[in-house]
């Protein structure tokens, strides 16, 4: 998703308009829904501190609204290219590409990270996305553990998150 698209998601569940989005920023009243149309849009892009201020209203991690957009298969594949270099400029083995079977016995490539707190992330991501699909939580408590992730990790259930997202 966009920075916009993320803007947008997170408005419509925190059921504000984009107007009264607009308001609270402190923009006015003839522009307020406009100035948020157009960065849902992506016709306009929000500075740094005026995208803090957004997250801070929707109540969001401010990673969440800036982190890149991946919407196609080139941007994410760069994305991980990135993330090969930086582990050579630093030095360290942070991720393995491997095979694996796919359900048919195919050989099909994966990713192994090395790196202890990513896969912590990743094994309580697992465990979210599996609570969401048997309906032990709602679209809405994914939604808000996604958008304020790590301050609603629980350490995959063995503490107590630094922000409630449980109904």
């Amino acid at each position: 998703m966009t920075i916009g698209e993320k803007i947008k998601y997170a408005r419509n569940l925190r059921g504000f308009t984009q107007k009264e989005l607009g308001l609270k920023l402190g923009f006015d009243e003839k522009s307020a829904d406009v100035r948020i149309a157009q960065y849902e849009s992506g016709t306009r892009t929000p500075k740094a501190d005026l995208l803090s201020e957004i997250a801070n209203l929707l109540d969001v991690n401010i990673s969440f609204l800036k982190n890149p957009s991946l919407e196609n298969t080139e941007t994410f594949i760069h994305l991980l290219f990135d993330l090969e270099q930086e582990s050579k400029k630093h030095h360290t083995n942070n991720f393995s590409i491997i095979s694996v079977s796919d359900e048919l016995g195919n050989p099909q490539p994966a990713i192994q990270f090395h790196n202890h707190l990513l896969n912590e992330f990743l094994s309580e991501w697992q465990i979210r996305r599996k609570e969401l699909n048997e309906k032990i939580i709602t679209e809405e408590e994914y939604a808000e553990w996604m958008m304020n992730f790590p301050a609603t990790s629980d350490n995959c259930g063995n503490i107590d998150p630094i922000k409630k997202w449980r109904k």
